[in-house]
């Protein structure tokens, strides 16, 4: 049973940083690309970063230059590096898999895989 479980989600105050862990199990972890998306009250389910077997990435050009995604193929695990977090950051923030002959996929429903998700607050 395929399982993506988040942490890392919490309060922060404008301009701070947050890092989201995403943990993978019951998947041959190198065989599926990941990503991140979030979810605002209200609004669609957002495409955030998305990252292939090695080091490239995309990035929603709303997140560029302040969010990194990483992954560590022998921990099973996915991060989400915030920096410079601002009040439109505030969603709910979802770890997602979808294998990786797919390539990498920036919709909701390129995925098959999900988490349950983590809270992320900014003030401002």
């Amino acid at each position: 049973q395929v399982q993506l479980v988040e942490s890392g989600g919490g309060s922060v105050q404008a301009g701070g940083s947050l890092r989201l862990s995403c943990a993978a199990s019951g998947l041959t972890f190198s065989n599926y690309a990941m990503g991140w998306f979030r979810q605002a009250p209200g609004k669609e389910c957002d495409f955030v970063a998305g990252i292939g077997w090695s080091a490239n990435a995309v990035y929603a050009d709303s997140v560029k230059g302040r969010f990194t995604i990483s992954r560590d193929n022998a921990k099973n695990m996915v991060y989400l590096e915030m920096n410079s977090l601002k009040a439109e950051d505030t969603a709910v923030y979802y770890c997602a898999a979808r294998p990786l002959v797919w390539g990498l996929g920036a919709r909701p429903s390129h995925y098959n895989y999900w988490g349950q998700g983590t809270q992320v607050t900014v003030s401002s």
